[in-house]
């Protein structure tokens, strides 16, 4: 009986050592989170697949984890918030390091990060920011200045107009309601011609982000609208739906109506470079590297800073023409 009580004892005790040592107790996130040994887990939820900028967007953060010899845990929302609240709770529950998570809109994100935040473990936010005002559930936003690329779309047609006196009838494509992309690329935009009252949109309807949707809601534009000279889309793919309505309405895309689009993904490019689009803002998908390195900061506990930018320019079709060759995504 006392060999027996010793031998059960012993076990409990290297039970108890087991546990302390897979991310519980006060050092969860600190670097073991997930496994026994130091690499870095990383759960990452992404909003789903909607267009070509996602999907180039998800592959540089499944190559990039894994050439930085990070663990990645990674799940598709499909573009709903409650599947990924779900996975950012089922990050927890796994004490995976360190949370990133391309939010699907800014609001409804305080009970799920405070969740993590008292579970010691750091979120990074990736492409899209959140609108609450508590700044300590979250590590750091990496992603675009979004307003920034509604300004520089704004400039392009001010610049384009310059001189002339007629009106200038604006539709435009929104992306998913709610999401920082689409209502910051709109208030961007918004700023910018305000000052010239040439400028009008006459009609603005989301598209989701899609060229599905894209091509739906500009052939309900042609048909609602008498008169539209410009589109400005909130990405490449809204962009190339409409541009499949405007053909079939016998237009001419980018002559009849000129188009500006926001991403830069090879099929708008494309477009670009063929004069079917006038003028696209990039929007870099491959933040992969950047994120990596700033999981591993965040996971040693390191200083960062609270807003990451990524750097990003602008085409025109001459210029789209030079580099179209190389582009990654």
């Amino acid at each position: 009986m006392l060999r027996r009580l010793s031998i059960a004892v012993a076990g409990g005790l290297l039970l108890a050592s087991a546990v302390a040592g897979c991310g519980g107790g006060d050092d969860a996130g600190s670097g073991n989170g997930g496994g026994g040994d130091d690499k870095i887990t990383l759960g990452f939820s992404q909003v789903g697949a909607e267009s070509g900028w996602r999907t180039a967007n998800t592959k540089s953060i499944q190559e990039s984890a894994a050439s930085a010899g990070i663990d990645l845990k990674f799940s598709d929302a499909q573009g709903k918030q409650e599947n990924q609240i779900k996975a950012i709770r089922n990050f927890i529950t796994q004490r995976v390091d360190v949370i990133a998570f391309s939010p699907v809109v800014e609001s409804g994100w305080s009970t799920v990060l405070k969740e993590a935040k008292d579970a010691g473990i750091p979120v990074i936010l990736t492409d899209r920011a959140i609108d609450d005002p508590d700044t300590s559930l979250y590590k750091t936003f990496i992603g675009s200045d979004f307003v920034e690329e509604g300004k520089k779309a704004g400039d392009w047609l001010v610049k384009e107009y310059n001189g002339k006196t007629d009106p200038v009838n604006i539709v435009e494509l929104q992306g998913t309601p709610g999401a920082a992309p689409a209502n910051d690329r709109k208030s961007g935009f918004a700023d910018v011609i305000k000052a010239d009252t040439k400028f009008k949109v006459v009609a603005s309807q989301t598209g989701q982000f899609t060229r599905t949707d894209g091509k739906a809601v500009m052939e309900t534009f042609l048909k609602s609208q008498p008169k539209i000279d410009v589109l400005y889309a909130h990405n490449d793919d809204m962009g190339l739906g409409a541009i499949e309505a405007i053909e079939a309405a016998g237009k001419k895309p980018g002559t009849d109506i000129k188009i500006i689009t926001v991403d830069a993904v090879k099929d708008g490019m494309t477009a670009l470079s063929e004069g079917k689009i006038n003028f696209i803002v990039e929007c870099s998908p491959l933040l992969g590297p950047q994120l990596m390195d700033l999981v591993k900061k965040v996971n040693n506990g390191e200083t960062i800073p609270q807003r990451v930018l990524t750097e990003e320019t602008t085409f025109t079709p001459e210029q789209a023409k030079e580099v179209l060759a190389d582009r990654k995504y």
